[in-house]
């Protein structure tokens, strides 16, 4: 992926819509409580980027935040409720749910927060217990 891609992406009715340039700094599953429970979904699969990389193209003033910690600030469309992305700024990263961007080539590289899981996923990624080292976690690796 170079520098000069872009992928388009929105929310559930279109009222708020933004893009994100360039590559992700990673990509994966999360199992989490907190994010299986903001997605309703047995997991999140996420992609991290840069917080410059997105860009909110219209609807801006139809955003609403909530933040349950301080580590997360989850944003969502306040007209059709459709999640959108999450801001972590402890580690200078946005968490674009992988479902909203259009034609966008996911690939994840490994699940984190396993130790949580509710969906056993054997597919020889690496599944860490929490987070990896260098964002924070113990960086320890469980079994699928």
């Amino acid at each position: 992926m170079s520098q000069a891609e872009e992928y388009r992406g929105q929310c559930f009715c279109g009222a708020v819509q933004f893009t994100v340039h360039g590559k992700p700094e990673g990509m994966g599953y999360c199992h989490c409580a907190s994010c299986r429970s903001w997605s309703a979904s047995p997991l999140n699969a996420f992609t991290l980027w840069k917080p410059e990389a997105l860009e909110v193209t219209r609807g801006a003033d139809d955003i609403g935040t909530y933040n349950k910690t301080e580590n997360s600030y989850r944003k969502w469309c306040r007209n059709c409720g459709g999640h959108l992305f999450t801001e972590h700024p402890g580690l200078g990263l946005v968490d674009v749910f992988a479902a909203n961007l259009t034609d966008f080539p996911y690939e994840a590289g490994v699940h984190v927060n396993y130790a949580e899981t509710v969906l056993r996923m054997k597919d020889g990624l690496p599944k860490l217990k929490d987070f990896p080292a260098e964002l924070g976690g113990s960086g320890v690796s469980v079994a699928e």
